[in-house]
């Protein structure tokens, strides 16, 4: 086990009450410091958001909000001759307009719905065969981690995980049966930032290699996965894309032809699809995403700042702080960051249990993305599946932990962050 941190001293001041002090005007300064050099927001985002695949002439009703359509099955007025639905797994009204809004949001020209994020990444990677070969970054979350190396691997198809931040290792993994290069970034729960248009311009000079890109911690609002090269763009909508914490379900969007065709195949054939209750309030909250995203942006990246001076805090994870080590590579491709990051304290187990045993605000649970802010273990929570000598190659230790900032006032969670390592340490 790794030797902890030694705790910087506080000079006999509470650490509390001294943060406590400051709080008020540092959080003033720093909601001036949000924006940091990524890209410019492009306008007209909330708008394809609520109208894209919404059009009212669409239903008898006219209806504003789209209709649930419930049926699994429509009639035909002959054999085999349908009038665009046949049977609910196939075809959904409800669902289409779920994917016809994603595909419109990505900038993409195909949508694909899934019953959860894990489905979907398991329907995009029955796109390869046997004898193939995935390289994966090597730090990503926990189920997929799970789901590449002990079932995907059983039906006869390779995978390699390597740091792809590193350069020249992604050149080092492609081999001659390379057919998918499988990306997060930034990263699940270390913050590693890929650059998408580099990585996917080396495997593109090996072949026709399929790139896809979980884009599930930043959205579509934050970063468009297709613009820099991705093939393939996933999502857990279950997450920021939905926001509210009662919805498990996943997404892919693609503007390749052929692999919309294999997709759509492997969707109706696999039987992964959400139910049209799930897909219309995915398809309500999008109309909130850009507004959300702002507000998680903005606080996330002031408890990050704020982190970054604590006396207990060894290192902050958050791709918009300039200390991160791809903070260029992340203005490059981001508008910004989410409200999901992870820090190290000086302690151990020990005081990771108590300080998030202590908070009132912030609730222990798995996931992330939702209104309400969340902390959680990965070490022991969302990557305890990950064998424990890949966990510690990659940093994952019981000192890390991720937080995901919701919408609640900044100032609160920032002293419901600092009761609990009053409380810790």
């Amino acid at each position: 086990m790794a030797t902890p941190v030694r705790c910087k001293p506080t000079r006999g001041i509470t650490v509390f009450s001294r943060h406590k002090r400051i709080t008020a005007h540092r959080i003033k300064r720093l909601h001036k410091m949000t924006d940091q050099g990524f890209l410019k927001q492009q306008p007209g985002f909330a708008t394809v958001a609520i109208h894209a695949g919404q059009e009212p002439e669409k239903w008898n009703s006219a209806a504003v909000v789209p209709p649930i359509t419930l049926s699994t099955t429509f009639k035909q007025p002959a054999p085999a001759e349908h009038t665009g639905f046949e049977y609910g797994r196939s075809g959904n009204p409800t669902r289409n307009t779920l994917e016809e809004c994603l595909a419109a949001l990505e900038g993409g020209k195909h949508g694909f719905t899934f019953a959860s994020g894990l489905g979907a990444i398991t329907t995009v990677a029955m796109l390869l065969n046997q004898g193939d070969h995935i390289i994966s970054i090597d730090d990503l979350y926990g189920g997929t981690n799970r789901l590449l190396r002990q079932v995907i691997t059983r039906l006869g198809i390779e995978v390699t995980f390597t740091d792809i931040t590193v350069p020249g290792n992604l050149e080092k993994a492609i081999q001659s049966n390379t057919k998918m290069l499988w990306l997060e970034t930034p990263t699940n729960p270390n913050l590693k930032v890929v650059d998408i248009a580099a990585a996917s311009k080396v495997v593109k000079e090996h072949g026709d290699i399929i790139v896809v890109v979980d884009n599930t911690f930043l959205t579509c609002y934050l970063q468009k996965p297709l613009d820099f090269g991705a093939d393939i763009v996933l999502y857990s909508l279950t997450k920021y894309m939905n926001g509210h914490s009662d919805v498990v379900m996943g997404s892919a969007a693609t503007n390749d032809d052929a692999l919309a065709e294999k997709l759509r195949f492997l969707q109706n054939a696999m039987g992964v699809v959400p139910s049209p209750f799930d897909c219309y309030l995915v398809n309500r909250s999008l109309k909130t995403l850009a507004l959300r995203m702002e507000r998680h942006k903005e606080s996330a990246l002031i408890i990050a700042q704020w982190l970054e001076k604590h006396p207990k805090v060894t290192e902050v994870m958050h791709p918009g702080l300039p200390s991160h080590k791809h903070y260029e590579i992340a203005k490059k491709q981001m508008t910004g960051h989410s409200g999901v990051f992870s820090f190290k304290h000086c302690g151990d187990l020990k005081e990771s249990r108590k300080f998030l045993s202590s908070l009132k605000i912030f609730t222990l649970a798995e996931s992330l993305g939702g209104y309400e802010s969340l902390a959680e273990l990965p070490s022991v929570m969302t990557h305890a599946s990950v064998p424990e000598k890949q966990r510690e190659e990659l940093g994952i230790t019981h000192s890390l932990i991720r937080l995901s900032v919701g919408l609640e006032d900044v100032e609160d969670l920032i002293q419901d962050l600092e009761r609990a390592f009053s409380e810790a340490f």
